[in-house]
Parts: C-alpha cells; structure tokens; sequence
C-alpha cells in the first residue's frame, strides 16, 4: 500500500516517543501489504474497526492510541486521517477528521 501522509506520524511519536516503534511497524507492515478489503486489513490486525467513509481505526502502542486512515482498496493508497491518544479520539469524529497541514 502506498501511504500518505507519513510526517504527521513522526510528529507524533516525537511528542510519544512509545507510539514510535509500534507506528514505524504499522508504515512498514502497510507498506508491505496489498490489502484488497477489510478483510485483508482484518487478517492484519484482528483489532482495527472499520468507522465508515472508507476509514479504518488502528490501535497502536499496545492499544495506548489510535490511528485512522482511509483506505481506497482498488488503488492501493492509504491515508493518514489521525493519530492521537484514546482521549482525543473520543473527541474526534473520525469519519470526517483531517490532519491539519502545517
């Protein structure tokens, strides 16, 4: 899969620096992978949800904080939507969240 958007990742885990090896994990693992379906992204991690608006929830650092990406299937892309700590995604609406340039 191709991901976009990978600096926000980084940006996060210099302020988390344990959401570091479990982020660089997942850019290397869904690089690696060619998801066709949630069923793929299942197969990968039993624990991500699908949320609606092509978007799946990841957990990260043993569940200590969550990733959102959308995931366009037939092109192969991922993108990077939201990183952040369960608190902020409760506050989050994640089927419509951006990450913010900056």
């Amino acid at each position: 899969m191709r991901i976009i958007k990978t600096k926000p990742l980084a940006a996060f885990w210099t302020a988390h620096p344990d959401a570091e090896p479990g982020l660089r994990q997942w850019i290397a693992e869904c690089r690696a992978a060619s998801w066709r379906s949630m069923a793929d992204v299942k197969s990968y991690a039993s624990s991500a949800d699908w949320v609606g608006n092509n978007r799946v929830v990841f957990n990260v650092a043993g569940n200590k904080y969550r990733l959102v990406v959308a995931v366009h299937f037939g092109a192969g892309v991922v993108l990077v939507k939201f990183v952040g700590t369960h608190a902020e995604y409760d506050r989050t609406d994640v089927r419509t969240v951006e990450i913010k340039e900056s």
